[in-house]
Formats: C-alpha cells, structure tokens, sequence
C-alpha cells in the first residue's frame, strides 16, 4: 500500500471518528432537550396548570447529616411551614418548588393577595415545598434554597415568608441553576431587613438544615399531589388558572376563596 493510499485510508478513519463524536454530542443534546422538555411541560390538572412531578432522585447526600429542624415549623417531622393565624377557620395548603417557574407566575400575580387573606385571618397557609426540579433539571438549587429558608424561618414565621417571597422575585430560569450558589441566596438574604444574622448565615453556608429540607422534600413526595404550585383550600384543590395558564386576576382569587369556604 502506497504512502498516499495510507494517508487517505487514516484521513477517511479520522472522518468516521469524528463523525462519531459529532453523533454522541448530538444525542447527548437531544437527551437533555428531551428532559428538559418533559420536566418543564405544563400538564392541565384539575386546579389549573402545573409543572409535572417525575422522580425525586436520591436526597441521601442531603440526608446523611444529623437532622435539624428549624424553629416554628408545625406538621409531622416540622415538615410543614405555617403562616397565618393559629386560630384561622380555614387552611389553604400550597405545594411548590423554589424553582418552578410556573409558581414565580402565580406569585407574581396573587402572592399578595394571597398573603394579605392570610394576614386577615381568612385562612392560614400551610407551605409544602418540594425539590423535584433539581432531579428534573439537574442542579441543587431546590434543595439549598429550601435548607435557606429553613435557616429564615429558624428566624422567625415572617422571615421566611419575606425570603420566600424574594426567592421567586428573583427566581433565575429553571435551566439553570442559580438557588444552588450559598453566596447568591445570602445575597438575596439582604433583600429582607434584619435576616442576616450571624446565625442565619452560618446556618446557609453550613448547610444545617439541609437533612430537614431532605425530609421536607419527601413528605412532599409522599402527599400525592401532581405538580406545583397547588392550591387546596379546606380540601378543595382551588383552580388558580385559566384556559390558558394564565393566573387569574386578584379579585377572582379572592372570589374563589369566597366561594370556596362558603361552599363549605
């Protein structure tokens, strides 16, 4: 075999290499558009839209540390976070992923509102946050930024509600994975005056309720429900969206609410 011969048989082996890494890279994309697309699907469910749960993945790591549970937690575990009034008549549960993106627009639109008919002793709410997304999506920023508001709620009730609120001011793109930086959420921590105590910041940067946000996550997993963000009011699953997936307005949360615990 020529000199030129071998030189063409290599160039054409060459070729099929590189063909080859072109069509693993390919797939590798196609695997992560297809994840992505069916983590971030928006399904219709009874109360709306939702972002679909799939499977949670392994929360040993998280887990693995001795348990502990903030101050001012309620619930089996300190599972559940409560605001509101003890005494309220009635109990909205709202289930939901700092990530999830389609949470960020229902608190956009009626997180006030929402707020301002727990403030009013309407009802109390029961927060059950889960961390899907972070095994949907790739990334920790569901897991460190519930074991944050953790911390904020070792601080007191409406600490946490002030960092909740600003977690989903602030959500980045569920893509990416911006809740997973320590830095980034006590940086978002100085949005709410008088959070960052010595001890909160120890606690985010420690990780100390990182097993408590782990037991959270799985007594989410283990309530039933589909996707977040549900509403259940007295039992009820509240239809917080349109046709269209678009919130609904202030005043027909507030109807709904009505018309909710009257029916009741």
């Amino acid at each position: 075999m020529s000199n030129q011969q071998k030189k063409q048989n290599k160039s054409a082996t060459e070729r099929l290499k590189d063909a080859r890494l072109r069509e693993e890279k390919a797939a590798k994309v196609r695997r992560r558009i297809v994840l992505g697309v069916s983590c971030v699907a928006v399904v219709a469910l009874a109360a709306g839209v939702a972002i679909a749960v799939s499977d949670n993945g392994d929360s040993s790591a998280a887990a693995s540390g001795p348990l502990v549970v903030p101050a001012n937690t309620t619930g089996q575990d300190g599972t559940v976070i409560t605001y509101g009034k003890a005494d309220a008549p009635h109990t909205l549960k709202i289930y939901e992923d700092f990530r999830c993106p389609i949470c960020e627009r229902l608190e956009t639109t009626d997180g006030k509102t929402i707020q301002q008919l727990a403030d009013n002793g309407t009802y109390k709410i029961e927060y059950h946050i889960a961390t899907f997304l972070d095994a949907n999506l790739g990334g920790k920023g569901s897991r460190t930024a519930l074991a944050a508001a953790g911390a904020a709620l070792n601080e007191g009730v409406d600490k946490f509600k002030q960092f909740h609120d600003v977690l989903y001011a602030n959500q980045p793109n569920e893509q990416t994975d911006g809740f997973g930086d320590v830095n980034h959420l006590l940086d978002l921590a100085g949005k709410v005056p008088g959070l960052k105590t010595d001890a909160f910041v120890k606690a985010v940067q420690d990780g100390t309720y990182a097993p408590w946000a782990a037991k959270v996550s799985k007594s989410f997993d283990a309530s039933g429900v589909s996707g977040t963000p549900t509403l259940v009011l007295d039992g009820k699953q509240l239809n917080v969206f349109d046709g269209n997936g678009t919130p609904v307005t202030a005043d027909q949360y507030q109807a709904l609410v009505q018309q909710t615990v009257s029916a009741g």
